[in-house]
């Protein structure tokens, strides 16, 4: 396999703005391997993740103009001389960023990669492309952030997204009782279908009070909260003595200083957990990667991809995830 062009399509910010218009599908060189432990892939599929509007809004800093992106699945198509691990033709699914690109370099060093078997169908491609962000924060959140145990009570906001998705499969398999918060009906169903135990529509109910009704006023043992600024106050008030308050996403946006002191009142634990500081050490990697793949290929994880838009399309795709008109995953093809 070789390069086709000296230049390769992605998908890039040149100012942070909420505004769309700042999204440029532009023609930059492609990228070579200049260092002889480097792995050249062509990628086929790059899961969209709530992380690119932090990027672009100027939430989380970066150097402009910023490639997108942060997973991929593709084909090993160069190698540098003193690679050893990767040869070309293998089959990899990886994190890093600006994978939102025809073509990507790693260090064969790399901790957050993936073998893949050698051959695999198109919705595998898909899957592996799509699922290590959010089958990877899942796994890693109720294991360490907070370990979910058989009969806890569980809060899941946006239930129906994809990270929501998986902690309502995974604390199930645990045992949990699930109470899931989503703002439609039809994406409470989906939640339902997924093993929820309890069902909260945050457009029509008090999502605090439907909480104390369903623990008989004790609270939850957790809170799994992406949403941020709307929904601190009610996770805070939702929590039980002795509860977790697992803060994850910034979806309303960031949440506003508050007095530590108020953790005290029910001596809850709250956290702030990025999946890439559970994932950091190769055997870390290695404990949770592998789980992933089992549950994948087990058939014991529901990963739904919902609609799967061509590179190109990517502010569409943004426009959609963010104005929460997707449930589960959303990808990007990229052009061969």
């Amino acid at each position: 396999m070789s390069l086709q062009s000296t230049t390769q399509r992605v998908i890039r910010i040149t100012a942070n703005s909420p505004d769309y218009d700042v999204i440029e599908y532009a023609e930059v060189d492609t990228p070579k391997i200049t260092k002889p432990n480097q792995v050249l892939v062509k990628n086929k599929y790059s899961g969209v993740n709530f992380i690119e509007a932090y990027f672009r809004r100027g939430d989380y800093p970066a150097q402009l103009p910023y490639t997108l992106g942060r997973e991929a699945s593709g084909v090993v198509i160069g190698v540098g001389k003193d690679v050893t691990k990767y040869k070309v033709g293998d089959n990899v699914a990886y994190l890093q960023p600006s994978t939102f690109a025809q073509y990507s370099v790693f260090d064969d060093d790399k901790v957050q990669v993936i073998k893949l078997k050698s051959q695999l169908t198109e919705d595998e491609w898909k899957t592996f492309g799509s699922v290590l962000i959010q089958g990877l924060t899942a796994i890693t959140f109720v294991e360490e952030a907070h370990k979910v145990e058989k009969d806890q009570y569980v809060l899941v906001w946006a239930a129906a997204g994809g990270v929501g998705q998986i902690i309502v499969q995974l604390s199930k398999l645990r045992g949990a009782k699930v109470i899931a918060i989503a703002s439609t009906e039809d994406k409470l169903k989906l939640a339902q279908s997924l093993g929820a135990d309890h069902l909260i529509n945050s457009s029509k109910q008090d999502i605090a009070a439907e909480v104390n009704k369903i623990t008989n006023g004790a609270g939850v043992n957790v809170s799994f909260d992406s949403v941020g600024k709307e929904s601190f106050e009610v996770s805070l008030a939702a929590v039980a003595r002795k509860g977790s308050f697992v803060s994850y996403g910034n979806a309303s946006g960031l949440i506003p200083p508050f007095s530590i002191n108020r953790l005290s009142q029910k001596n809850i634990k709250l956290s702030r957990p990025t999946l890439f500081n559970y994932v950091a050490t190769q055997p870390e990697w290695d404990h949770y990667s592998k789980q992933l793949v089992e549950l994948v290929e087990g058939k014991k994880l529901k990963f739904d991809i919902s609609k799967v838009y061509d590179l190109g399309d990517y502010k569409q795709a943004a426009q959609d995830l963010e104005g929460r008109k997707t449930t589960g995953k959303v990808t990007l093809k990229i052009p061969q």
